[in-house]
């Protein structure tokens, strides 16, 4: 009876899951369920799909033109396609979408989208049968009422525009047209080319966590003053492999190419973006700039972190808030604004874990060091770090000294900005690895972080910014302390004890210039790059730079340096 029992029950579980399976596959095809139940299932877009796009065109010397469509309808694509060059005349991409819940049997589903002069419907083997409608500039868009359209990977589910020649789309599922849009352009603008989005957004890629390797090291990348534009750009200074400045140089082809030698010769474990990756007013589209920079490293899979410098904001055209928005949303990005109550946006660290265990055997610190000086009467120059992130700072490494005091090997703990600090240009420094060729253009007001990275045990500071140094710094050592017992002490101790091991305070090291739309004149500099390279196991630092021209040093390391060793800053012989 019992075994009866169970055997009918298997065979109406079995034709239950027949019935779910048929009707879900049934659903996924013709969509056979109301829209609310429909809506439940995992093929559904969660979302929008596009179901119509257009190009609306206005001037401001014609009244009756609208920049705007009916905002109840279409969503428009906040980039003027004339990129707010075209004197009395500007051009807005449009989009209609629509929850999939919410489309009605007369709804068209766009699941096609190219641009041309000829309808793609006509002569295209394969698409004979397709009929493809005409909208301005250029596109050409296939819609679909076919309800089971809506979920599969073929429904467009977003749309963006990207700018340049050169322009590249690193996001997972976009797809980028090679023909840009077909309008009436100045030559000298960038040409504004459609990214589509298919099916349902990409799902979350695996949390990244940055990991020592098994042998104990660990390589970061720092790529500074890359000043990317919107486009090619134009070469500022750069030396050709005859010694002379080259004449006709597009910057950041040079820049990228230069970028990826390194990338695949170096194979850091880290980058970190230390400000100014874009070249501000050269980049009216800064979305368009940033995906260039960040392509390769999403390319090799690299992790990587990014803080702002002066430039990355110049002109107003993306805010850091919204970059760093930006920046989240892209694979293998760490970076983070920072808590809302500290002065600027990316204020943050990065914890970088033991080979084979939870415990932090790195800590890198990232801040913001702003722009240009808030109180130019009083204090000229560039901004400073302030009070609040100073706090932070302090209280985040206080606060993790328990959890770090766990690894079994010796914690280091490093920090990166892009303007380097005041302690830079102190004439008394030891200088090494490197060249002081400009001046150290660091704020005139000292708020004394750099005696707070000290207080913390910090053992090094990457710096970008001035373009043509690129030397490492060491603050000269404190006098030994002098150490006088109390005569009735009877302990056995000398009376009079030197203390031998003063405390240095953290190595401040330039990157140089990486981009060539920036700056780099001064003697035969050439853009290059540092490396840091950790030891866990030795708790060593040695670091050196990339040069990007010319000869034989294109392949070396360049001035070499042991930095930090048995965990403690040491000062090379």
């Amino acid at each position: 009876m019992a075994k009866r029992i169970t055997r009918t029950l298997a065979q109406l579980g079995a034709l239950v899951t027949g019935l779910i399976l048929l009707i879900f596959l049934a659903d996924s095809r013709y969509r056979v369920l109301p829209n609310r139940i429909h809506s439940a299932l995992p093929s559904h877009h969660v979302g929008t799909v596009v179901t119509d796009l257009t190009i609306s065109f206005c001037s401001s010397v014609n009244p009756l033109s609208s920049c705007r469509l009916d905002p109840e309808q279409w969503h428009r694509i906040e980039k003027d396609l004339y990129l707010r060059s075209g004197w009395v005349k500007s051009a807005w991409l449009h989009v209609k979408r629509k929850k999939e819940e919410e489309l009605t049997p007369e709804d068209k589903i766009v699941v096609g989208v190219k641009i041309g002069r000829l309808d793609p419907g006509v002569g295209e083997k394969g698409q004979g049968n397709e009929k493809w409608e005409s909208r301005p500039g250029g596109i050409w868009i296939l819609r679909s009422s076919k309800r089971h359209d809506s979920d599969s990977d073929k429904a467009i589910t977003s749309m963006d525009v990207l700018f340049g020649p050169d322009a590249v789309d690193p996001r997972p599922g976009w797809r980028l047209a090679q023909t840009p849009l077909l309008i009436d352009t100045d030559k000298k603008l960038q040409p504004a080319r459609l990214s589509t989005r298919h099916g349902q957004p990409h799902k979350e890629a695996k949390e990244v966590v940055p990991r020592v390797k098994k042998d104990g090291r660990f390589k970061i990348l720092q790529i500074s003053d890359a000043h990317l534009s919107t486009g090619v750009g134009v070469c500022r200074d750069a030396i050709g492999e005859d010694g002379a400045v080259s004449k006709d140089c597009e910057a950041d082809t040079r820049t990228l190419e230069f970028l990826d030698n390194v990338l695949d010769s170096e194979t850091p474990d880290l980058v970190v973006l230390s400000g100014d990756q874009v070249e501000g007013p050269t980049a009216p589209d800064t979305e368009s700039a940033i995906f260039k920079l960040v392509d390769p490293l999403i390319e090799r899979s690299i992790p990587y972190v990014a803080i702002f410098g002066n430039h990355d904001d110049e002109g107003g055209h993306m805010s850091r808030e919204a970059q760093m928005a930006l920046l989240r949303t892209l694979p293998y990005s760490l970076s983070q604004p920072g808590p809302q109550n500290v002065d600027g946006v990316g204020n943050y660290y990065i914890e970088v874990l033991a080979p084979s265990a939870q415990h932090s055997a790195l800590t890198l610190y990232m801040l913001d060091t702003h722009s240009l000086t808030p109180d130019e009467k009083n204090h000229k120059g560039y901004d400073w770090i302030k009070p609040s992130q100073i706090a932070w700072f302090q209280s985040t490494a206080q606060g993790l000294q328990k959890a770090h005091a766990k690894y079994s090997h010796i914690h280091l703990d490093m920090a990166f900005i892009h303007i380097p600090l005041p302690e830079f240009a102190d004439k008394t420094n030891l200088v090494k690895g490197g060249k002081w060729i400009e001046g150290v253009t660091a704020p005139s007001f000292n708020s004394h972080f750099y005696d707070a990275l000290a207080e913390e045990g910090v053992v090094a500071v990457g710096a970008g910014h001035d373009h043509v140094n690129d030397y490492c710094a060491l603050r000269p050592p404190p006098p030994a302390q002098l150490v006088i017992r109390d005569v009735e002490d009877t302990t056995p101790a000398p009376s009079i004890h030197h203390d031998t091991r003063p405390r240095l305070g953290p190595w401040m090291c330039y990157a140089g210039a990486s981009g060539f739309g920036g700056y780099a004149g001064y003697g035969g500099f050439h853009r290059r790059v540092r490396v840091w390279e950790v030891d866990t196991n030795a708790g060593r630092i040695v670091t050196w730079k990339r040069v990007e021209c010319c000869g034989e040093d294109t392949k070396k390391r360049i001035d070499e340096l042991v930095i930090v060793d048995g965990g403690r800053v040491v000062a090379p012989e």
